[in-house]
Order: structure tokens, then sequence, then C-alpha cells
């Protein structure tokens, strides 16, 4: 398991993190995402055999979010 913050721009509300935490946390082999709206960050656990840093990013952005 990885371990990785990333740094989300353009999150603002509640619908924001459900949002991201509710489509990257269903793909496979993410065990956890933490949205902190407050900062701009998104914490995540998952498991790079399963699903790469790439895949979530897109997903993120596929959203209308920035990942710096």
């Amino acid at each position: 398991m990885i371990d990785q913050t990333l740094n989300v721009q353009g999150m603002s509300c509640g619908h924001c993190v459900n949002s991201i935490e509710g489509n990257v946390g269903k793909l496979d082999g993410v065990a956890s995402v933490k949205v902190h709206l407050e900062n701009g960050k998104v914490d995540l656990r998952f498991d790079q055999d399963k699903v790469s840093l790439k895949e979530i990013t897109d997903v993120i952005e596929e959203q209308g979010y920035d990942v710096a």
C-alpha cells in the first residue's frame, strides 16, 4: 500500500468532497480517500498493483478539479 497526498484545486463545498471521495473510493485498489477541503488536499491509500496514481488523478480531473 502507498500513502499519497495530492494538492487538488477547485474544491469548495460538501458536494466536492462527496464527489471525489465517492468516485475515487470506487476504484479497485483504493483502500481509503479523505478530502481536506480547508487546505485543498486529498489523502489516499492505495495498492499500486491494482490502480495507478494516474488513474486516480484522471478520475479527479474528469470531475473538473485540477490536481497540482
